[in-house]
């Protein structure tokens, strides 16, 4: 049987790794695809010539269009990031009868909709595998592995800049501008960290597992975002006291008003197996109804462990080449015609316990004060800490946390708490999650 021939978008970390991947392990990919695979057309405006398997691909040049339109290439490979031109080129890719394979997770969670109503019109595939925790085969496992369960919730590490940053500040108590300086050096953050420290990059992830846990569209408009900038030394610390962990979670959660979609700094216990993951490492826990809760866990960039996912993401095309379209995995796990329209929160409803640190003045009834007004809305305090004070301060620190309340009943109370003449600066909130199976 003639190789399958494919082209390749793009020629940079991930890009050069597909090509590494592919060429080196050539022989053990056709036997688990049936045939064998070539790069018959690459596109890259620069690319590093040291790249192994560079030489065998038959064609490079630095038209991308190009490539989707050669009649040779059955399968483009999207590899080159962004909104656009990849949402030109993956549309125009299906509208020539191409099947497509992307890591990108900002186009899938954007344009994902019409991008997958489009392959399902022309009777084509776009896997996007490698577009959420790199090498993690999580996309695989919550379309087909879990799909017996009832996706009760997902709580993930999707982005290992961010998890780099807190695991520094935890383990050696620095700070977070230091921390991401160092990030940035190791390039493990981009010059410009905003789509990773402050969340971006995770929500994109998060909406996409939503999407398939809970079979409803893709709709990162509603993902609500928060980052880590803010996150100090003393409140890693406190949470350490407390017997914490704080790790910068998506959590999509199904509940009986709707679906929960969040990304946001989490205390957790700290003897969960996720709050054990370090550095740049991803880990998604995944609670079903039938199977309990499973925890997958990787690495979520680089080079090869991303192109791993690519790969596996070309093979599953190259097996369902021949097959009838109507009789393939769904893109989004369910039907087309059985997506819900359950509704997505909005993060003043959503249900969680927090931690709070307030700067109060050093003095009687102030603490009993800040607790009468959480319990005037409500709110039960689980722990209560007052720091001792430093020689020469006036306000010390208080910690708090609090039982599971609506975020807009907590809204108010630190709207009241803050106006107090005794506490100074802004209240600081971390939502917690005990993430129990």
């Amino acid at each position: 049987m003639k190789p399958v021939k494919i082209g390749l978008l793009g020629l940079g970390t991930v890009g050069g790794g597909t090509v590494t991947v592919l060429t080196r392990n050539a022989a053990e990919i056709a036997r688990r695809a049936g045939r064998g695979i070539r790069i018959a057309h690459a596109a890259a405006r620069a690319y590093d010539q040291a790249i192994s398997g560079l030489e065998q691909i038959e064609r490079i040049g630095d038209d991308a269009f190009a490539v989707v339109d050669d009649p040779d290439v059955a399968i483009v490979v999207e590899l080159i990031g962004g909104y656009s031109p990849a949402r030109e080129l993956v549309l125009r890719a299906i509208a020539n009868g191409k099947h497509v394979v992307t890591a990108n997770k900002a186009l899938i969670a954007l344009h994902g909709n019409e991008i997958f109503a489009a392959a399902q019109e022309r009777g084509v595939v776009v896997a996007f595998e490698a577009a959420v925790a790199g090498g993690v085969p999580i996309i695989k496992a919550v379309r087909e592995g879990l799909a017996a369960n009832h996706i009760e919730w997902i709580a993930g590490i999707i982005n290992g800049t961010g998890n780099f940053i807190l695991t520094e500040m935890r383990e050696k108590g620095r700070d977070f501008a230091d921390v991401l300086a160092e990030a940035q050096a190791l390039g493990y953050a981009e010059a410009d960290p905003t789509f990773d420290v402050e969340g971006i990059d995770a929500a994109h992830k998060l909406t996409i597992l939503a999407a398939l846990a809970f079979g409803i569209p893709l709709q990162f408009d509603k993902t609500f975002t928060e980052g880590i900038s803010r996150i100090e030394a003393q409140d890693v610390a406190y949470a350490a006291e407390l017997g914490y962990r704080i790790k910068h979670l998506g959590i999509a959660r199904r509940v009986a008003d709707g679906i929960e979609m969040r990304v946001h700094p989490t205390l957790i216990p700290h003897r969960r197996l996720i709050a054990n993951v370090n550095g740049v490492m991803n880990a998604v826990l995944v609670k079903g109804d039938a199977v309990g809760p499973t925890l997958y866990y990787g690495a979520g960039a680089g080079a090869l462990p991303t192109a791993s996912a690519v790969v596996a993401d070309i093979v599953d095309v190259v097996r369902t080449l021949t097959s009838d379209p109507h009789n393939r995995v769904p893109h989004l796990a369910f039907q087309p015609k059985e997506l819900s329209d359950t509704p997505v929160l909005s993060m003043s409803e959503v249900e969680t316990a927090y931690y709070l640190r307030v700067s109060a003045l050093d003095k009687p009834g102030v603490m009993a004060r800040v607790a009468g007004i959480l319990g005037g809305h409500g709110i039960s305090i689980e722990a209560i800490k007052q720091k001792e004070p430093g020689e020469g301060d006036t306000h010390v620190p208080l910690i708090m946390l609090t039982h599971r309340v609506r975020e807009g009943r907590m809204n108010e109370a630190i709207a009241e708490i803050e106006a107090l003449e005794a506490i100074k600066g802004d209240a600081v909130r971390i939502r917690m999650e005990a993430l129990a199976g």
